[in-house]
């Protein structure tokens, strides 16, 4: 398995002079690891990505996609790179649905047929072949996002990154999109970095965690590992997952359980009690 993505103590100072910084533990990401990047407003979450893609520039520290700066490197960069911003609305730019999705493939010089293959194989995969003709700003904030995304891999992407990409989207919406996204990662192998202010999603869409707070990466490991953790994501002023805060509290009452971090892992955790 590779390493796709490598960040050594990064540090940025905008133009206010504020700064803002990613020290602590070493950040990787490697080929067909899903991540997600979890920590308060101002942490640094969106710093960090933003190096990654190329767009800032470290004063301090290293910052590599496929052993090349990505500021440094950019356009070549960039073609490994998806992304689909928290507002979707700023990136969707084409004026149909086909037309948005097609946009990227035709930038990087794809043939007319090979861009009708990719954007017919993302219609399939996110349910959008209906929708191609439609003014994608009219569409609902979910299918939005699909849009956004089926853009984002439509030139199948070494590294797919997504800055809060549940955010306002119902319980449905969200389910969707998570399936979606284990199905890119499985099948393409692509590499998922996921930052996002839910919680309780987390154990079905990464494989490890890295928790940003004041500056520094605190701690990283898998969902079992970082949620064990309980002190460090309260001081970093993250709540604990209901199922973990759920358990506990069962633990507290005196019962035998072993901390669930899904919800197959709990119906059978509960089964098991139930029986006993």
């Amino acid at each position: 398995m590779g390493n796709i993505v490598s960040v050594e103590c990064l540090k940025h100072v905008y133009p206010d002079k504020t700064e803002v910084s990613a020290c602590g533990l070493h950040f990787t990401a490697d080929e067909g690891e899903r991540v997600a990047i979890l920590g308060p407003n101002g942490a640094g979450k969106t710093t960090l990505l933003s190096h990654i893609l190329g767009l800032l520039k470290p004063v301090e520290g290293e910052v590599t996609v496929m052993e090349k700066s990505p500021h440094k490197h950019f356009s070549e960069v960039r073609k490994i790179i998806g992304m689909v911003f928290q507002n979707v609305d700023e990136q969707i730019i084409g004026p149909r649905v086909y037309d948005d999705i097609a946009f990227t493939a035709r930038s990087d010089g794809y043939s007319k047929e090979e861009v009708d293959k990719r954007v017919q194989k993302m219609g399939e995969i996110f349910g959008l072949t209906d929708l191609f003709n439609k003014i994608p700003h009219y569409l609902s904030g979910g299918q939005k996002k699909k849009v956004a995304l089926a853009g984002a891999l439509a030139t199948s992407p070494k590294l797919l990154i997504l800055d809060e990409p549940f955010d306002g989207l119902d319980a449905k919406s969200k389910k969707e999109m998570i399936d979606i996204l284990n199905h890119v990662n499985q099948k393409m192998r692509t590499t998922i970095i996921t930052t996002t202010h839910d919680i309780n999603i987390v154990p079905y869409i990464a494989d490890t965690i890295y928790v940003l707070n004041k500056g520094q990466i605190v701690t990283k490991g898998t969902p079992k590992e970082v949620f064990s953790q309980v002190d460090i994501l309260k001081e970093a002023n993250l709540e604990t997952p209901i199922l973990t805060e759920l358990f506990n509290r069962l633990k507290v009452h005196g019962l035998s359980v072993e901390i669930p971090y899904t919800l197959d892992e709990a119906e059978k955790s509960i089964l098991r009690i139930i029986q006993k």
